[in-house]
């Protein structure tokens, strides 16, 4: 059985590490896995990068397909606030032309495929199952990432508040009916896996998934390259007194609002520790910082055995997300055995289980979210017990071979389903 696996990039950004990870734990478990990309970073060869036709006309069509994808997007230019993520739809410039070079195969598994594949035509020429693994709300919303609560994607979108929009027959709702018409084509084949709990309620509770089957699996992650260790040398390197307690934030960019770095600052202020503790940053931009505690950026960390070296080296790390799915950050964490702090926001209390692996806050309580770090940080006895509880969780738990045993198990189940609704009539 060939599984390949469909993500804009290989291991560039949160989404493209997780469905990497999973590729290469079934490897490990012996699958026959690959990956097809429109980025490449990685020397794997078993990540194939899809190239474009050359020829004139697929040329000429690229062009004409990006034109109309930009017109109609830059109409919201003035509108669309500021600080939000991407606004993805369903169109790429690429139309078929993914499908045309695609490898063989016996399953399909999308990850997050924005601006790669172009939903429609993708679910029209192809005819093999698919497993749609969701790394965020896009593929049943309109074309946000993150509703912010919005659950127009409980409807049919219109009218979308991340546009700045007032029009119900807005980009969301030309969006949303693209791609009820492409999952209607796609019929039984599509089978929908939510890491979170919270982002699988989400998906059946939308117009777009409510009648597809839908399954649970959380990520994983390699617990023999995150596991505890001494980070009294890195501490030192960096300058970090051994009686301060470091407080670590850790994503992709520190200037995404959703990840909530500002709540983060805002919650230090006036600490009671505030003599006695400094932040650790990596993200790829340099926060600026307004409060009086020491504050280190690392900047962006690609080798993961630095990161989880910094892991190791921090008392405790914080994730005030104001929305999230299944952070990778928290299960590297737990992995490393560093205690986490978080808003009970998202599939963040799926990790996070409070007083064993952490402390949760009320979203947006930042008082809250001051007075869990303030507990965990003074408390050496109770953060050293939560660090044994969350090694053990995430070995057991959400070790890769964990995740792909149960992966490989429902590409059989798929399997066996589509050999059943393809054989002839006895």
């Amino acid at each position: 059985m060939k599984i390949l696996h469909l993500s804009t990039s290989d291991i560039s950004g949160g989404a493209a590490r997780a469905a990497y990870r999973l590729h290469s734990g079934l490897r490990s478990e012996g699958v026959d896995s690959s990956m097809y990309v429109l980025k490449q970073s990685s020397d794997d060869d078993a990540v194939e990068r899809f190239i474009p036709p050359a020829d004139t006309l697929s040329g000429i069509q690229r062009r004409l397909r990006s034109w109309r994808i930009k017109w109609d997007a830059s109409a919201y230019e003035d509108t669309r606030p500021s600080g939000l993520e991407p606004f993805s739809e369903d169109r790429t410039r690429y139309g078929a032309q993914t499908v045309a070079s695609m490898p063989e195969c016996d399953i399909i598994n999308l990850h997050w495929i924005a601006g790669f594949v172009d939903v429609g035509a993708f679910l029209e020429e192809t005819t093999h199952p698919v497993v749609w693994t969701l790394h965020d709300q896009n593929p049943f919303t309109g074309g946000c990432h993150y509703d912010y609560g919005c659950d127009k994607f409980k409807t049919q979108c219109g009218a979308c508040p991340q546009l700045g929009s007032s029009n119900q027959n807005d980009l969301s709702r030309q969006v949303w009916r693209r791609k009820r018409q492409a999952y209607r084509k796609a019929g039984d084949r599509l089978h929908v896996v939510a890491p979170s709990q919270w982002l699988g309620d989400t998906a059946q509770e939308s117009s777009l998934f409510g009648d597809v089957p839908i399954s649970v699996i959380p990520y994983g992650v390699d617990t023999d390259l995150f596991f505890p260790s001494n980070g009294a040398g890195l501490r030192s390197t960096l300058g970090i007194d051994p009686d301060d307690r470091a407080v670590l934030f850790v994503a992709e960019s520190t200037s995404n609002q959703r990840k909530g770095f500002s709540l983060l600052l805002e919650a230090l202020k006036n600490i009671s520790l505030d003599d006695n503790l400094c932040l650790l940053s990596v993200g790829a931009t340099k926060p600026k910082v307004n409060t009086s505690t020491p504050h280190h950026h690392l900047g962006k960390i690609i080798n993961d055995r630095l990161l989880a070296a910094i892991y190791a080296c921090a008392d405790l790390f914080v994730i005030p997300s104001r929305q999230d799915n299944l952070p990778n950050t928290v299960l590297e964490s737990m992995s490393c055995g560093t205690p986490v702090v978080g808003f009970e926001t998202g599939g963040i209390p799926d990790m996070v289980r409070p007083h064993e692996t952490g402390l949760l806050a009320e979203a947006g309580d930042v008082r809250k979210l001051r007075e869990a770090i303030e507990l965990l940080a003074q408390s050496d006895d109770k953060r050293r017990e939560m660090s044994r509880t969350c090694r053990e969780v995430a070995v057991e738990e959400y070790a890769l071979q964990v995740q792909a045993k149960r992966y490989r198990t429902l590409y059989s189940q798929v399997a066996v389903s589509s050999e059943r609704k393809t054989a002839p009539a006895s």
